[in-house]
């Protein structure tokens, strides 16, 4: 049974950066895509960003060129390096995998 444990969340100014980790338990890990999702208060859950076992990236039009995705197969671990943060961007931020959700991280991005 895969579990997922997000971290790295928290109260950053406009501008400003953060990276989000999501560590994996399991074996499968190594050979499935995974993805980061984010939910801002009153709206829908949307994707955000994924990444593939062989670390092909794809990015939402929102976060492309801000947001960078990666992996660390041996740490089980996925990141996402969050950069120019914009106060649209205030969200719980979700690791997915294989239909199993993390519990989130929020982000607060705010003067």
């Amino acid at each position: 049974q895969v579990q997922l444990v997000e971290s790295g969340g928290g109260l950053v100014q406009p501008g400003g950066s953060l990276r989000l980790s999501c560590v994996a338990s399991g074996s499968i890990f190594s050979n499935v895509a995974m993805g980061w999702y984010r939910q801002a208060p009153g709206k829908q859950r949307e994707w955000v960003a994924r990444i593939s076992y062989s670390g092909s990236t794809n990015y939402a039009d929102s976060v492309k060129g801000r947001f960078t995705i990666s992996r660390d197969n041996a740490k089980k671990t996925v990141y996402l390096q969050m950069n120019s943060l914009e106060p649209d961007d205030t969200a719980v931020y979700y690791c997915h995998v294989l239909g199993v959700w993390g519990q989130g991280t929020l982000v607060t991005v705010s003067s």
